[in-house]
């Protein structure tokens, strides 16, 4: 017989208890525990603990992605819907999630759990992985009793989170390619078509136009320093990584994309569609409104809209209505603050903020289908231009030699 250790929650209670078992395998030692009155959370080998202890987590929790979160985040709704405690939830998910990072933070979750905490007090102490708005919105619903109901809410929101990144990012997909295929295309012609015609050029002893010059000079300087090309891309790529970084600079941008006409659109609807979803699940949860404007506004990330949803917080804060206050902002589409209103008034704030999302869903696929047709016409108006000049710099000698015949 072999002695196990094992973890359990006292059947009918959420007592956690500790103690031994004599068995021949886990199996019956799983089995015995039942015969107690407990449910099993963790049975372990009493030879295999020294071993264990050795590989405790070092309280190092990995960072998830937003189709982590989704994966975790479902399996734990089923579970819960199931009616299976959180303890025996996570050490599932610990054992059989598909992906390392998920079974990592089950195990540290369910490791703080079973030492005394909560669920929503143990992710709140890992904000960089998880985000306020997710520990927030588990904090309600662990507190008003609809977990169940608030992990179903929250995967809903991050499913929609995660199809409007989907959506944004597939718009923008298009015009980066052709961009890049066409810095290819100028890359392999300077470097490898245009020497080639120089030799020609020079046999002829013919005075080039300042275009072709120019191309032959940068095709030659590109051939004889080919590390220039990647440096040069990585230098771009730093630079632009650092503009979107640096506050300063990230933060005049975002005004200034405000001012352009469509991408005005684009980023106040894919900002505030996020923020309405977070509020109507917040509010659902039974968030004090001042809270739910809290986290809605960390889910922005242009900083322009940010401040001015701010300072909306502060006027909500002062008393006045949410319709009110973020009408002053100036930013919010009309047809939202109408429906937030309307809520207001007629005492159904969470089915208008629902109706809000529903619309912004669909401003916001309208929008993105007018910016691909846009952005088609647009490339092939740059891809022909880049064409031209290539194509007038190699000819136009060769028009003016016929031309002195």
């Amino acid at each position: 017989m072999t002695v196990y250790n094992y973890t359990a929650i006292k059947d009918g209670t959420n007592e956690l208890v500790k103690g031994k078992v004599e068995a021949d395998d886990l199996r019956e030692a799983r089995a015995a525990v039942r015969r107690l009155g407990f449910t099993p959370t963790n049975i372990v080998e009493e030879q295999a603990v020294k071993k264990d202890e050795k590989k405790k987590p070092t309280g190092k929790m990995p960072k998830l992605g937003l189709s982590e979160q989704i994966d975790f985040t479902s399996t734990l709704q089923i579970l819960a819907a199931a009616g299976i405690p959180i303890i025996e939830s996570l050490l599932f998910i610990e054992n059989d999630a598909a992906k390392l990072k998920i079974r990592q933070c089950a195990t540290e979750l369910r490791r703080q759990i079973m030492n005394g905490g909560t669920f929503a007090g143990t992710i709140a102490k890992y904000p960089e992985q998880f985000g306020q708005v997710y520990i927030g919105l588990v904090r309600a619903g662990e507190d008003s009793g609809e977990l169940e109901k608030t992990l179903d809410r929250l995967l809903e929101l991050l499913n929609k989170q995660a199809a409007i990144k989907s959506k944004v990012i597939g718009t923008l997909m298009y015009p980066v390619f052709v961009i890049l295929l066409a810095v290819f295309i100028v890359i392999v012609m300077l470097v490898f078509v245009f020497p080639v015609f120089k030799e020609m050029f020079d046999s002829m002893g013919m005075q080039l136009p300042w275009i072709t010059r120019v191309l032959m000079e940068m095709g030659i300087f590109l051939k004889k320093n080919w590390l220039a090309i990647p440096l040069a891309f990585a230098a771009i790529g730093f630079f632009i990584n650092f503009l979107f970084h640096w506050k300063p600079s990230k933060w005049k941008i975002d005004d200034i994309v405000l001012k352009i006409p469509v991408l005005t659109d684009l980023i106040q609807f894919s900002n505030f569609a996020n923020f309405i979803a977070v509020m109507q699940v917040a509010y659902d949860a039974g968030v004090p409104i001042l809270e739910c404007l809290y986290l809605s506004n960390m889910t922005l990330t242009n900083h322009t809209l940010e401040t001015r949803v701010e300072e909306a917080t502060v006027r909500v804060q002062q008393g006045q209505h949410l319709s009110a206050a973020l009408r002053a902002t100036r930013t919010m589409p009309k047809m939202i603050l109408f429906m937030i209103a309307t809520g207001e008034q007629s005492g159904r704030l969470g089915d208008m903020l629902g109706q809000a999302t529903n619309y912004i869903d669909k401003q916001l696929d309208t929008i993105i289908d007018v910016m691909t047709k846009m952005i088609e016409p647009i490339m092939l108006i740059v891809i022909g231009s880049i064409v031209l000049v290539l194509a007038a710099a190699l000819y136009l000698p060769l028009f003016a030699s016929y031309m002195g015949m």
